[in-house]
């Protein structure tokens, strides 16, 4: 490799090893322990066995995998060769997945066990792809096979095993070959190891987003961003260290989740506790007493279920810091969560497009409600509908920079100059800035209700609901009455076992807001629609809210 080489898998595991730390914990887990000397092994191995495979330099590599070590190693392991790792989401059926695996054109595909199922069913009609590689279910102790002494991977450039020798495998769904994940590995393992060279610009990761512009696409990410967002939020603002254990609720395959459990803990020599499992207040509630670790990471839904649920007081003492992303989170449960757990959260606002958070409270010195100041290394600013700038406290289309952001959009190139816009990204937020720096979100900038004219914001109403004890969730939305006018209506979750007054809960707002803010209906629903990141669905909501009341839904 050259002086101007970067390769962030050798950025986040060789370093370790260089430091003496080889034998502190990496990665843990239901799903397997590994130290970062094995670790690293690992993925020196796979790569080499994606290679002998036929993965191409910057070819994408598709895995459909859960929270465990194998997922890590294989994304690792692609962009130490070079390739694009596309980790995406486990909640997409077959045919949703057939359509990224055309749009991504990938050849070969990764899926763990608990998705070889659907995978195969995708691949009848995506027939381009010419291997699926099936993680095995290991026996307990399996991933820490190898010697515990071996070396860091080989990253020298010597030459290796050409590529397209045979694995051994069977036939898959319409004749796509399969081989074991475990038998590319071992190939990996009896061949020499050859590392791509690669540079900060180059591709490393891509991560499918539908954001605000309709179907799933693909934010191109480079090596070099993964480095920037453990500098900018993960170094300054997580203040992460090697002695911390990170606990995520979101998956990997999220930006969210794979900075979480991925890129932090790796670039800080600390450690990531991996759970295959579905994400269940009872689940994660058990894992952290059991698995102690002191950062947890989650989204206001999910801070809001656990506090629904029956967790004990001291079911977080090992917890330093929370973190919570996804979607702003409302005052009042960050201060039911501080009450009752004894836990700070900072909130924060990220984005796919990022890689991870810009805008963030720092530990110490919260302000609930907020999404805190920018964080170091990126800026911010507000403009109004014709693209000049606001004043302190008037509303504003949110817009960003800072060297995580993407490249682009895969294939999109009208949504790429609508998003990307120089240096700029344009987040689709509406957000007010205090004379202080802190930012609030409005909502989506498509999310904003003109009701009798003035802007209402919906999270400013529904931070008022969360504050009456009846009330669990909520959603306001823009609801077109009789008249033809916009009125702000609000669907309501009641809290476990409570009863909503829908007459009390409007003056309750009237109370609290400008009179004009108040829902001007109240629909209790037994739950809100949520998509697969667990963000309320405000589409759905407003069709659910235009079916109920009689009308049809604002666009």
């Amino acid at each position: 490799m050259t002086s101007d080489s970067f390769n962030a898998s050798v950025h986040l595991v060789d370093r370790r090893l260089e430091a003496g730390r080889g034998d502190h914990i990496a990665l843990t887990g239901p799903a397997g322990t590994l130290s970062y000397v094995q670790l690293a092994a690992h993925v020196s191995d796979l790569a080499t066995g994606l290679r002998v495979l036929g993965v191409r330099p910057e070819e994408r590599v598709l895995l459909v995998m859960s929270d465990r070590p194998e997922t890590v190693i294989t994304i690792l392991a692609v962009m130490r060769i070079g390739a694009v790792a596309v980790p995406v989401s486990t909640m997409y059926n077959a045919t949703e997945l057939a359509a990224l695996v055309r749009d991504s054109r990938a050849r070969v595909v990764v899926c763990t066990p608990d998705f070889d199922t659907i995978v195969r069913e995708t691949l009848r009609t995506a027939p381009e792809v010419a291997v699926l590689v099936v993680a095995d279910e290991p026996a307990p102790g399996r991933l820490l096979a190898g010697p515990p002494g071996r070396p860091a991977a080989d990253v020298s450039g010597r030459r290796g095993a050409e590529p397209g020798a045979p694995i051994p495998g069977d036939a898959g769904e319409a004749d796509t070959p399969v081989c074991r994940w475990a038998d590319v590995l071992e190939t990996g393992r009896a061949a020499q190891p050859r590392a791509f060279d690669t540079w900060r610009d180059s591709p490393a990761l891509w991560l499918y987003t539908s954001g605000t512009t309709g179907a799933p696409k693909a934010a191109m990410h480079r090596h070099g961003s993964i480095q920037d967002v453990y500098e900018t939020y993960g170094r300054q603002v997580l203040g992460i260290r090697p002695d911390d254990r990170c606990f995520s609720v979101a998956r990997l395959f999220f930006a969210y989740g794979i900075g979480n459990s991925m890129f932090f803990p790796l670039a800080a020599g600390a450690t990531a506790i991996l759970d295959p499992a579905r994400p269940t207040p009872a689940g994660v509630v058990n894992r952290v007493m059991e698995e102690r670790p002191t950062l947890f990471f989650a989204g206001p839904t999910f801070f809001a279920a656990l506090l629904a649920s029956d967790a004990p007081a001291h079911a977080f003492e090992s917890v330093r810091l929370a973190v919570s992303a996804g979607e702003a989170l409302p005052a009042e449960i960050y201060r039911r969560f501080t009450d009752r757990f004894g836990v700070d959260i900072i909130d924060g606002l990220g984005s796919t497009e990022a890689l991870h958070i810009f805008i963030s409270n720092q530990p110490g010195r919260v302000r609930p409600g907020s999404s805190g100041t920018v964080v170091p290394g990126y800026e911010a600013k507000l403009l109004d509908d014709s693209g000049a700038p606001v004043s302190d406290g008037e509303p504003g289309h949110l817009y960003v920079r800072g060297d995580s952001v993407a490249t682009g959009y895969w294939c999109r190139t009208a949504t790429t100059r609508q998003v990307f816009q120089g240096e700029w990204l344009r987040t689709g937020d509406t957000y007010v800035r205090g004379e202080d720096g802190f930012y609030q979100c409005l909502g989506r900038s498509n999310d904003m209700i003109k009701a009798g004219g003035i802007w209402v914001s919906p999270m400013e109403v529904e931070a008022r609901l969360l504050q009456h004890e009846s009330v669990g969730e909520c959603a306001v939305v823009a609801h077109i009455d009789a008249e033809g006018l916009e009125k702000p209506v609000a669907c309501v979750v009641p809290a476990p076992g409570r009863t909503v007054d829908p007459v009390e809960l409007v003056g309750f707002c009237r109370d609290g807001l400008a009179s004009f803010k108040r829902p001007r209906e109240v629909l209790v629903l037994d739950e809100l629609p949520k998509t697969a990141t667990g963000k309320i669905q405000r589409v759905v909501v407003r069709q659910i809210a235009a079916d109920l009341l009689g009308k049809s839904a604002t666009a």
